[in-house]
C-alpha cells in the first residue's frame, strides 16, 4: 500500500468524520452483538423449563417476550448507527473523491505542453475518472467494512473468549488458512488490476482519438478497420478483466468454507462440551449466532481486499503525473509588469521528444508597439518563437528578454496573460459563440463582444445563425467552417487587450478579400502594441515594421517588405510567385 500512502493528507483533513464513524461503528456493533446474548438466555429458560428449574410457565413467556423486544429495539437502533456510519464514511469518500479529482485537474493545468506531446488524452482522462472511482472506493466501502469487521471480530472473540476459551480456539482455527490465502490472493489481484487499468487507458485513449476523427474515418470509408482494431482491444480488455475476476471469484468461496468449518467446530466441539456439562445449549447457540455474525465481515474480506490492490494500482498510476514536476516554473510569485519589447539573443533550442533542433543562434530585436512578420518553409521554426515567448517551453541557449528582463524571471500568469493568441488550428470550446468569443475577457460587454466580432469580420456571419451569438459551436467548433473558426479565434484574441498579440498563420483559411478586410482591422487595433504575424502570404505581412524570413531555424533574410522585394532571394521569389498567381 505504499502508493496509497500519499492519500494520508485526506485521512488528517477529515479525520473528524473519520473519528466520529469508528465510534457509531463501536456503538454499532456492541450492540448488535448483545442479541447472541439475549438469544442464549432464551435458550436456557427455555431448557430450564423443560428440565424442571422453573415451573412457572408464565415467568418464561414473560422473559421470552422481553429478550423478543429487546432484540427487536437492539436490532433496530444498531441498524440507526449503521445509517449514521455510512453517512459519515461514504459521504467522506465523496468528499475526497472530489479533492483528488480537483488536484489532478490542477496538476494537468500546471504541467507542461511536452508533457501533453508525450501523453494520450484518453489516458489522461481514465485516470482522473476511472482511477479516482477505484481510489474512492478504499476511501468508502473498503475502510467502512474493514472498520465494520474489525471491531466485530475483537468485541465479538472478546465475548466468545470470556464465555468459553476452549470453545474460542477451535472456532478461531481456520483463521491462518485465511490469513494466507489473503495474502497470496492480494499479489495476484493487485498485478491484475494494473494491467486491467493499463488496458482501460489504451481503450479510452482509442474510443477518444476516433470520435476526434470521426469525420476523417468516415471520408476515408476506413471504419470497418476501425472497428476491427477497436474490437481486438476490447476483447483483450475483456479477458484481463475476466483474469481479474477470476481471481476475485476464489475470495467468497474460500471465506465461506472457512466460516462453514467454523460452523462445524462449534456444533461438534460445543455439543461435546454441553454433553460433558462445561456449557449450557445456550452458549451452543450462542457461539453458533456469533460464528454466523463474522461470516458476512469476513467473507467481504476479499472484497475490501480486492478494492484496496485495485486502489494501489489505480493510486500508482495517479501517483506518476501528480509527482511529475512541470517544466516550466513560476519563478516569479510577484505580479510583473510588460509593456511588449522582445529581444532574442543567439538562442537555441532542440525538441527534446524528436531530438529536431528549431532553431540556431538566432538573434532579433521587436520594439514595443512595432510589427514583427516571420516567414519561412513548413519547419523553419517559425512556431517555436511564438512557443517560446509564450514560455511554452524553455530555451536551451541565448536568451530571451521582454522588456530587458530574462523570460523565466518574469511572472509567468503575468506572461501569458499580456499576450492575446491565435493559432493556426483554432480551437473552440464546446460552447455559445459569445462565450468563445468572452473566453479572451470573461466581464465583457456585449457591445464589446460585438465589437471584436465585426473587428473579426465575423458579426455578419453570426447573426445570420438562428440562435446569433447564442449558436452553440459543437465539439472543437465542429458546426463552423474553417474560416469561420479562426475569425472567432481572432476575435477572442483582440478582445482580451494585450500588450502582445501573435497571429499564428491565422488567416490560411479565409479568401484575400477577406482577410484584406480583416488585416486593416487588425492594422488598427495592433497599434501601441507589439504583433507577430507569421504567415505564409506575402500579403499579410507587407505592412509590418520588421520581416524576418527563417531556414531550419536561422535567419536568412531581414529588412522591410519594400526592401526585402528589392533583393534576390526567398522573399523576392515568393513575392513574385504569389503575385503572379493572384493575377492569373
Amino acid at each position: 500500500m505504499k502508493a496509497l500512502q500519499y492519500l494520508n493528507k485526506y485521512f488528517l483533513k477529515y479525520k473528524y468524520r473519520l473519528i466520529i464513524g469508528l465510534i457509531i461503528t463501536v456503538l454499532s456493533k456492541v450492540l448488535i452483538l448483545q442479541i447472541p446474548q439475549l438469544v442464549k438466555e432464551s435458550v436456557n429458560i427455555a431448557e430450564d423449563y423443560k428440565n424442571g428449574l422453573v415451573s412457572d410457565i408464565a415467568d418464561v413467556k414473560s422473559e421470552l417476550l422481553m429478550n423478543i423486544l429487546l432484540i427487536i429495539g437492539v436490532a433496530l437502533l444498531s441498524g440507526f448507527f449503521t445509517f449514521l456510519m455510512r453517512q459519515t464514511i461514504i459521504v467522506m469518500s465523496r468528499l475526497i473523491e472530489f479533492d483528488l479529482k480537483n488536484e489532478i485537474y490542477q496538476q494537468y493545468q500546471r504541467l507542461s505542453l511536452n508533457f501533453y506531446k508525450k501523453n494520450k488524452t484518453g489516458d489522461l482522462m481514465n485516470r482522473i475518472s476511472e482511477d479516482v472511482s477505484k481510489v474512492r472506493m478504499y476511501f468508502g466501502p473498503a475502510i467502512m467494512y474493514t472498520m465494520n469487521m474489525l471491531v466485530l471480530f475483537v468485541v465479538a472473540i472478546i465475548k466468545m473468549y470470556n464465555i468459553d476459551t476452549v470453545l474460542t480456539m477451535y472456532t478461531l482455527l481456520p483463521l491462518p488458512f485465511l490469513s494466507a490465502s489473503i495474502y497470496f490472493l492480494s499479489k495476484i489481484i493487485n498485478k491484475r488490476s494494473t494491467i486491467v487499468q493499463q488496458y482501460l487507458s489504451k481503450l479510452t485513449a482509442q474510443a477518444q482519438e476516433t470520435f476526434s476523427g470521426i469525420s476523417i474515418l468516415k471520408s476515408y470509408g476506413i471504419e470497418e478497420k476501425v472497428m476491427t482494431e477497436f474490437n481486438n482491444l476490447t476483447n483483450t480488455t475483456k479477458e484481463k478483466n475476466i483474469d481479474l475476476f477470476k481471481a476475485n471469484a476464489l475470495f467468497f468461496p474460500l471465506m465461506i468454507l472457512l466460516i462453514g468449518l467454523s460452523n462445524i467446530l462449534v456444533i461438534y466441539v460445543g455439543g461435546l462440551r454441553y454433553i460433558g456439562g462445561f456449557i449450557t445449549l445456550g452458549v451452543v447457540a450462542q457461539f453458533i449466532m456469533y460464528v454466523n455474525m463474522l461470516t458476512w465481515p469476513v467473507a467481504v474480506v476479499g472484497w475490501v481486499t480486492s478494492m484496496v490492490q485495485q486502489a494501489e494500482a489505480s493510486q500508482k498510476r495517479i501517483n506518476e503525473f501528480l509527482k511529475h514536476q512541470p517544466e516550466i516554473k513560476n519563478n516569479n510569485l510577484s505580479s510583473s509588469k510588460i509593456e511588449g519589447s522582445i529581444e532574442f539573443k543567439n538562442v537555441s533550442f532542440t525538441y527534446d521528444d524528436t531530438n529536431i533542433t528549431a532553431l540556431k543562434n538566432l538573434s532579433f530585436k521587436l520594439e514595443k508597439g512595432k510589427t514583427l512578420a516571420i516567414l519561412g518553409n513548413t519547419g523553419s521554426g517559425k512556431s517555436t518563437i511564438i512557443n517560446l515567448i509564450a514560455r511554452l517551453y524553455d530555451i536551451d541557449s541565448g536568451k530571451l528578454m521582454i522588456d530587458n528582463t530574462p523570460i523565466e524571471q518574469l511572472n509567468l500568469d503575468t506572461l501569458r496573460q499580456s499576450i492575446g493568441f491565435v493559432p493556426q488550428e483554432a480551437f473552440l470550446f464546446s460552447d455559445t459563440i459569445k462565450n468563445n468569443i468572452k473566453f479572451g475577457d470573461e466581464n465583457a460587454s456585449n457591445s464589446t463582444i460585438e465589437k471584436a466580432a465585426k473587428d473579426a469580420y465575423i458579426h455578419h456571419n453570426i447573426i445570420d445563425f438562428n440562435e446569433g451569438y447564442e449558436t452553440f459551436v459543437g465539439e472543437r467548433g465542429v458546426t463552423l467552417s474553417g474560416g469561420q473558426k479562426q475569425r472567432v479565434s481572432i476575435a477572442r484574441a483582440i478582445i482580451k487587450e494585450p500588450k502582445i498579440l501573435i497571429f499564428d498563420d491565422c488567416l490560411s483559411a479565409v479568401d484575400t478579400e477577406t482577410e484584406e478586410i480583416i488585416l486593416n482591422n487588425l492594422y488598427e487595433i495592433s497599434k501601441n502594441k507589439t504583433t507577430i504575424i507569421v504567415s505564409h502570404r506575402i500579403s499579410s505581412i507587407k505592412n509590418a515594421d520588421t520581416v524576418i524570413v527563417l531556414e531550419n531555424g536561422e535567419i536568412i533574410q531581414q529588412g522591410t517588405h519594400s526592401e526585402l522585394v528589392n533583393i534576390e532571394g526567398y522573399y523576392k521569389e515568393l513575392f513574385e510567385q504569389q503575385l503572379l498567381e493572384k493575377e492569373i
